[in-house]
């Protein structure tokens, strides 16, 4: 339930409702606005009676939440949430830019790309070190050492990095590299490795799984925010449908069913969704348009010799045209980029 406090109230007031609640065996979430404050309260609130909340002069409102998930909830906080990678603000009036090859495959070839992308505009590198591929015996990546090499590629460029995780196994080794952890598609209900995000200081962006529902994702993320953990981002990759025309189908009405029901930051990959590096720039537009709080796209600069999804991947030239008219199309939603 959520609990608002009415403006100037006491304060030995408002700290005998908090040990009340606590009390009641309650977790409170205290979220200070711009002109009133919020506590969520978050367990069982089925048996409590929420009336005999109102005995305090500080409360001004108590709303029972139906949806199961409580610290995503927008209810609860009512501003967009904003997540400071390294000065890179992810959230709010930004669109971030994330770009960079889908698997790193030599230092020279991220050198080569993460160098074409900050030219463009990119303000944070992508790679993929530990690949999860349909095939046993597709490209896997190179592991620890492909994280080390965009790590010091990024340090070189001045450029957060973000790269993927997928198993518990290497988590303290993601902590010491990356700036933001992917979670991907497949991973999203994998809940052991959720619950030990939940334990860490670091940025979390969780893939929308490919079958799974809004409501799905959004309890996916609450398992991170659960544990403690709070810097959330949201990234929706395209849902399985029926159409093969495109590899996934992009759902565009993610960006503003999410900003409705959260506040957490939402952000698109058109890679993914499209399959197909021609499909690319539209989708971002497009993105843009909706709502969405960044980009990520995947980039290299020959994708014909590509170890992995040379086919969506555009060349530097191309993504640099994409960011000349993303900056138009964020100016009219009133974005910077």
């Amino acid at each position: 339930m959520i609990v608002k406090i009415r403006k100037n109230s006491d304060l030995k007031d408002i700290q005998s409702l908090k040990d009340h609640l606590i009390s009641e065996g309650f977790e409170i979430h205290e979220s200070i606005g711009k002109t009133y404050s919020l506590f969520g309260v978050i367990g069982d609130t089925t048996k409590f009676d929420t009336r005999s909340l109102y005995a305090f002069q500080c409360v001004a409102n108590v709303i029972r939440v139906q949806e199961p998930f409580k610290k995503v909830n927008r209810k609860f906080i009512s501003d967009d949430s904003i997540i400071d990678v390294n000065g890179v603000k992810i959230g709010g009036d930004n669109i971030v830019v994330i770009a960079g090859p889908c698997s790193v495959e030599s230092y020279e070839q991220v050198d080569i790309i993460a160098k074409s992308v900050k030219d463009s505009g990119a303000k944070i590198l992508r790679g993929g070190a530990f690949k999860p591929r349909t095939s046993p015996y597709a490209y896997q990546g190179m592991g620890l050492e492909g994280l080390k090499i965009l790590k010091e590629v990024g340090d070189k460029y001045g450029m957060p990095i973000i790269s993927e995780l997928m198993s518990t196994e290497y988590v303290n080794e993601f902590v010491k590299y990356v700036d933001i952890i992917q979670i991907g598609a497949r991973n999203m209900q994998n809940f052991a490795l959720l619950k030990e995000l939940g334990k860490l200081d670091k940025p979390v962006l969780l893939k929308r799984g490919f079958s799974n529902t809004i409501e799905e994702w959004l309890m996916s993320a609450e398992y991170i925010m659960a544990g403690g953990n709070q810097k959330v981002i949201l990234c929706e990759r395209g849902i399985r449908t029926f159409e093969p025309y495109t590899r996934n189908t992009l759902d565009i009405s993610t960006v503003p069913i999410v900003k409705k029901l959260s506040h957490l930051p939402v952000i698109i990959d058109p890679s993914h969704a499209a399959g197909h590096w021609d499909l690319v720039e539209s989708l971002s537009m497009a993105s843009i348009a909706a709502g969405a709080d960044g980009l990520m796209i995947e980039v290299h600069h020959e994708p014909e010799k590509a170890l992995s999804d040379g086919a969506q991947s555009l060349k530097p030239k191309k993504f640099k045209e994409l960011m000349r008219k993303a900056k138009i199309v964020s100016q009219a939603v009133n974005k910077g980029i």
